[in-house]
């Protein structure tokens, strides 16, 4: 079948093809009402569909940007990369997210399918490992903003929580609990991925604000996979902690099943605090005490910093920020006031 052009519609409706574009475009200024309810029954009837590649290679603009996430598998990040989608359907962008499952390759292949595509811009979860390709599109003045982690080599906008202070609040709520055996596990500290050493690095700020030794047979930074063996390893202790920091969502899950297989009771056996809201946080029993993050605002302004460095020349030649968040404790039932003894 013949393909329906923007010609046909205006001959349909009865007006230009320039006014066809405007009416695209929502330029309604000087339309009137009967003009646009003509075009709109026109496109009805025609089942006229615009041409979004000839329109994006003349407005050199795709109305699309890309995401890439370091793992979609935390809460966090999903919860950041809906916030993101909300702002982007407001102003009429389309998203593409793609998960690079903490693997810089995958990043790289990622980065590169987007920028063939020709993406506005794209918002990372930076994996750290692509520092060159980072640096060159900086260098282009390409749209790019990071969440969650800094790139120290590279000079761009990076959303994040203020991770120390997540677990400064974590240890004070047990020290006024009466706790003085702490600990904290985070997944791997390998890669230096930021908010897991920002976390320990706040763990032992408050610990020492508090006069209180740091055990490192207390902190454990661990692939996913091995938790739950460093966790046997740390309760096997002469004197295993009473309270527990989870660094991330995943952590937390990794702790509740091996207090699971080991009969331990939260919290008359072990306190909990999870850094990361989780969905099940209230529905479980006991209900776990987490710190927030907030997720909605951090994606919102992702999104609306990257639409700006599109938009317009003003933010283009401004000096890249970063943007710190503050965590919220929400307050459960996985902590438990008590008297440590030494």
């Amino acid at each position: 079948m013949k393909r329906v052009t923007m010609a046909d519609v205006a001959k349909l409706a009865d007006v230009s093809k320039s006014t066809v574009s405007q009416y695209l475009n929502k330029r309604y200024d000087y339309m009137g009402e009967a003009t646009k309810l003509r075009i709109e029954q026109a496109i009805r009837q025609l089942a006229y569909q615009p041409n979004i590649v000839a329109r994006s290679l003349k407005q050199k603009r795709t109305s699309t940007i890309g995401v890439i996430v370091a793992n979609i598998l935390h809460s966090f990040s999903t919860q950041v990369i809906r916030a993101i989608e909300d702002t982007c359907h407001e102003n009429e962008i389309h998203v593409i997210v793609c998960n690079a499952d903490d693997d810089p390759h995958k990043e790289q292949n990622y980065i590169n399918m987007l920028r063939a595509k020709q993406v506005d811009g794209i918002i990372i979860f930076p994996t750290g490992g692509n520092i060159d390709l980072y640096q060159s599109m900086v260098n282009e003045q390409y749209p790019i903003v990071f969440v969650d982690r800094i790139v120290k080599e590279v000079n761009v906008d990076t959303i994040l929580l203020d991770n120390e202070s997540a677990s400064m609040l974590a240890v004070e709520h047990f020290v006024l609990n009466g706790h003085q055996k702490i600990g904290i596990i985070t997944p791997t500290l390998e890669n230096n991925i930021t908010p897991r050493i920002e976390r320990i690095n706040g763990y032992k700020k408050a610990l020492q604000k508090y006069n209180l030794t740091i055990n490192e047979s207390y902190v454990k930074g661990l692939e996913i996979d091995r938790i739950y063996y460093g966790l046997e390893k740390m309760f096997t202790l002469e004197k295993p902690p009473t309270a527990l920091i989870a660094g991330n969502d995943r952590s937390l899950l990794e702790i509740l099943k091996f207090v699971k297989e080991k009969g331990f009771k939260i919290p008359k056996d072990l306190s909990v605090i999870g850094i990361d809201e989780v969905p099940f946080a209230n529905i479980f029993d006991p209900a776990i005490t987490t710190i927030s993050q907030p997720t909605f605002e951090m994606g919102k302004k992702a999104a609306e910093i990257l639409l700006k460095r599109i938009n317009t020349t003003e933010i283009e030649n401004s000096q890249p920020q970063i943007y710190r968040f503050q965590p919220t404790l929400l307050l459960r039932d996985s902590t438990l006031a008590r008297k440590d003894n030494y």
